[in-house]
Order: structure tokens, then sequence, then C-alpha cells
């Protein structure tokens, strides 16, 4: 096969959106002092929005000075320059970039932490993000007409403490199990009230980013499922708000893989699109997930995107992960209709 055909099969496989689409690229899990040659792939393929959703490096430190060198260590890689330039860039943590692994409201350094994050990403000063506990927030993309919301959720400022049992077969590392405490919590109150409040606000398709995963609930690691109460409480918001277009994404598990939520806890079909992660996957062999809709799940390294292609009268949606050269992995395309009420 020549160079000329190689180049053009590797542009058609990072170019086969329609020009008309509206890109948001994602992803998770970026080991700082390692090769990360698919950021380059990211730009490549000219996403209109990237997030970055969590264990964006990882540090695991209470020493800020510390945090800030690994920080630069990622915000210094050319592709991340070239990103910055080329897109948007928005952001929120996972626990290995709040401070520490599996850390939640006991992290000592939580609010030194988060006005570190907000620095790296340049988060505009006029933005609540800066001026209360947390590092959530909201943002807008696109046209009036074709206006989407992007909800960044923070997992790790107000999180309860997890609970543990014995290390079985099944799970050999850590074997999390559901913390069913009145009050325990994942987001907090004052998020929770944010989150009701912005679905409250109009948009036609919304991607709520979650640095854990939502809807799978079987594995033994970190994962909503681990406070029953949240998880219902969020899904029973889903219905409450009659907020249409949810489609979610989350990182952290060093695989990829496409789940839905499709039964009476739903308003309609609920997608969740996990990537992660940029250059540690491997994980996730034989794992189980009864939502999964993909098969097996992609343990090679990835990211995620979702386009929207507004031109239709029914505008589609495709969502994908796809591989280190930009090759699609997973992909399911649906229309805006089906997930609305």
């Amino acid at each position: 096969m020549s160079i000329f055909i190689i180049l053009w099969l590797t542009l058609v496989a990072q170019s086969s959106f329609a020009d008309n689409e509206y890109k948001i690229a994602f992803g998770s899990c970026l080991r700082q002092n390692e090769p990360a040659p698919i950021l380059q792939t990211i730009v490549d393929t000219h996403p209109n929005v990237f997030v970055f959703m969590g264990d964006n490096i990882y540090a695991d430190t209470t020493d800020m000075q510390e945090m800030r060198r690994q920080y630069s260590k990622l915000t210094t890689r050319p592709e991340f320059q070239q990103l910055k330039r080329r897109s948007r860039i928005l952001a929120t943590w996972d626990d290995h970039d709040y401070g520490r692994n599996d850390s939640g409201s006991d992290y000592p350094a939580r609010d030194e932490s988060s006005r570190i994050f907000l620095e790296t990403f340049e988060v505009d000063k006029s933005s609540p993000r800066w001026s209360r506990p947390g590092i959530y927030g909201v943002e807008y993309v696109g046209t009036q007409d074709q206006r989407i919301q992007i909800l960044l959720l923070d997992t790790r400022y107000f999180r309860s403490a997890l609970q543990e049992k014995f290390i079985t077969p099944s799970c050999p590392r850590r074997n999390l199990v559901p913390n069913y405490s009145a009050g325990a919590t994942i987001l907090g109150d004052a998020q929770w009230t944010w989150l009701q409040q912005q679905l409250q606000a109009p948009a036609r398709l919304r991607i709520i980013v979650s640095s854990i995963q939502v809807i799978p609930d079987q594995h033994c690691y970190e994962k909503w499922a681990n406070f029953p109460l949240e998880r219902d409480r969020f899904f029973q918001l889903l219905k409450d708000s009659k907020a249409n277009g949810v489609i979610l994404a989350s990182g952290d598990r060093h695989f990829a893989e496409i789940s839905k939520l499709d039964d009476e806890r739903a308003p309609y079909p609920v997608y969740e699109i996990t990537s992660s992660s940029f250059n540690a996957s491997g994980a996730g062999s034989g794992e189980q997930n009864s939502y999964r809709i993909t098969g097996d799940n992609f343990r090679e390294d990835n990211f995620g995107m979702i386009s929207v292609d507004w031109e239709q009268n029914d505008p589609l949606i495709t969502m994908q992960l796809r591989d280190v050269k930009g090759r699609v992995a997973m992909e399911r395309k649906i229309r805006l209709s089906v997930i609305s009420n």
C-alpha cells in the first residue's frame, strides 16, 4: 500500500463528520510523565469544544507547589497548546488531580487545590466557580436555536466517605460497597440545588459530565452506585425536571464503553459514554455491565466525541469512542427526539 493511500485513509478516519456538525470531544486520565500522542489526534479532529473530565494529571499530593509543577507538565505540552488555540477547553476533576486517590470531602487541601485547578484551566474570574466551594459549573455552546448545555459536576469536594468490605476474588484490589446512610452524598446540598436550577434552563442538548460512572453498577470500584440514594435522586431529578436531551459523559475507568438506562427510572433512554484513558488504558477485562450496549469494553487509549448535525429536521447525534489513530472504535447514532420527553 502506498504512503499516499495510507495518508488518505488516516484523513478519512479522522474526518468522518459532516462540515455542519458541531463536535464536542472529551476524555480523561492522562499520566503527565508519559507520552500522550492521542492529544495530537484530538487536535487533528478539530473539535469545537474539548472537555477534560478528570484525572487530567496524576498529582496525588497535598503539596500545592508540587500540584502546580505537575499541572505544568500538561499545560506546556505542544499538543495542549494547539488544542487551546483551536478549541474551547472545559474541565472538571477526579481524584488524582483533586489531590488523592479515591478522596472526597476528607481531602485536607481541597480549597487550595480548587484555586489551582481554576487557574490552570483559565476559568474566567467572573465565573461563580471562583466564589463558591467546589469547582462545578455550566457552560453553553452553539447558537440560540442549537444551544448545548455542558454541566460539569464536581464529584469530589463534597463526597462522603466510601464504604469498603473484604476483598473478594471478583474484586481483588478494592471492594467498595453501597453507602445507604441518609446523609451520605456525592454532590452536596448546594450543588444539588444548582443542578436542579440548571436543568430548568433552556437548551436543546445537555451533556452532564461526571468524573465517575453514573449508570453502571456491577463493578466494585468508584461509581455513583456506591451511594444508591444519590444515584436514585439523580435519575428522579431528570424525570422531575422534564429536561430534554440529556447525555452523560464519564471517565475514570481506564477503558471505554457506552451504556444505556432504559426503564421506569429514566424519562427516556439515557446514554452514558465512558472515555478513559488518554495514555493509561488496559483495565476492565471481563468486567460485567448489563447496561453496556457496545458488546465488550474498549481497552486501548481513547477519547470520546459527541457530534450534532443540526441541519436535519430531527437532529442526528453521533456518539463515538475513537482510538489513538482517530479510528472509530465504538459508535451509536440517535435522533434528538429519542432523548426528549
